[in-house]
């Protein structure tokens, strides 16, 4: 159509006419008089819109997955890191439940023995006052603590008290080399002194150059004068090695402290000895010796063979 002035002015009365359908097409809503002629136009139409939404839509789906990415990688950065806490968490609740271990041991071992402690955390370790294997426990004078006390835990005998804080106090190791304690020997009762050596060994010198020790053999603390600064009963060690006497007046043996001194974490200060000895009642019950299995043994028994017959 060539652009005249009548093409012009038709235009403009069809662009009208078209307003003036969609204003009353609005307005009428679901009672329009246009609603049939839109029907049958979404009936015509429908089909080609439909081919067309399946070109566009991959394209339109990756446009929306471009847009998306950034959200999307938002949600799997928070997602790793609620993984990594938890992970967290659960480490956490594994120690938790290795201390809560150690706390029930220790409990049951200060029950055994009818000791009455107080507990303690071990927030540091290393030299101290000049001793070389101390400890530092989050336990002073405000909770009961002073000089001169047994230090154990579950496992057995850790030290003594030498220094003590308001809120903290200083432990020596037994297995430091200026740490000694009498000792008493399970069943048979013979009394001697060990002496730490560093490391996992304690050094025990008894009394009777005499006495019948053999490996495996345990001890317990002997005890102290008003059990300060050791109260009696408490697992030492096992013995490991005993030298020959050679006659000598005392017998030497090495000895493995129940305690392992690198590990230290929960322990208990004896703040009220038992009322008795309780001797050899806390030190743990032995394993018991696998019997062996008795072992059957078939033998076959040869039959005698028919004899021919004649």
């Amino acid at each position: 159509m060539r652009d005249t002035r009548e093409s012009r002015l038709l235009l403009v009365l069809l662009v009208a006419i078209a307003f003036a359908l969609i204003t009353v097409d609005i307005r009428g809503g679901e009672r329009s008089p246009l609603a049939p002629a839109r029907q049958a136009a979404a009936a015509a139409f429908g089909p080609v819109e439909s081919g067309i939404a399946t070109v566009v839509d991959p394209v339109g789906n990756a446009v929306g997955a471009v847009r998306d990415s950034g959200e999307r990688h938002t949600r799997i950065s928070v997602l790793e890191r609620e993984n990594a806490a938890l992970k967290a968490k659960l480490g956490s609740s594994d120690r938790n439940r290795n201390r809560a271990a150690e706390l029930d041991k220790m409990l049951k071992t200060a029950g055994t023995g009818q000791y009455g402690i107080k507990g303690a955390q071990v927030i540091a370790i290393g030299a101290a006052q000049g001793f070389s294997w101390t400890v530092t426990i989050d336990a002073g004078s405000q909770d009961g603590i002073a000089r001169d006390m047994t230090v154990l835990n579950g496992d057995g005998l850790v030290g003594r008290v030498t220094t003590v804080g308001r809120t903290t106090a200083t432990v020596l190791l037994a297995n430091d080399p200026d740490f000694t304690v009498g000792t008493r020997m399970e069943k048979t009762n013979e009394i001697g002194f060990a002496t730490g050596q560093g490391g996992d060994s304690l050094r025990v010198q008894l009394l009777n150059g005499k006495a019948e020790v053999k490996k495996g053999d345990r001890l317990v603390t002997f005890g102290s004068s008003a059990d300060k600064p050791f109260v009696p009963g408490v697992p030492v060690g096992r013995v490991v090695k005993v030298d020959p006497s050679n006659g000598d007046l005392t017998r030497s043996l090495q000895v493995r402290p129940f305690v392992g001194f690198s590990q230290l974490d929960i322990v208990g200060v004896v703040v009220q000895p038992p009322r008795e000895d309780p001797r050899d009642t806390v030190l743990p019950q032995k394993p018991a010796k696998p019997r062996p299995t008795p072992t059957v043994t078939v033998t076959a028994t040869p039959t005698a063979s028919a004899s021919p017959r004649s």
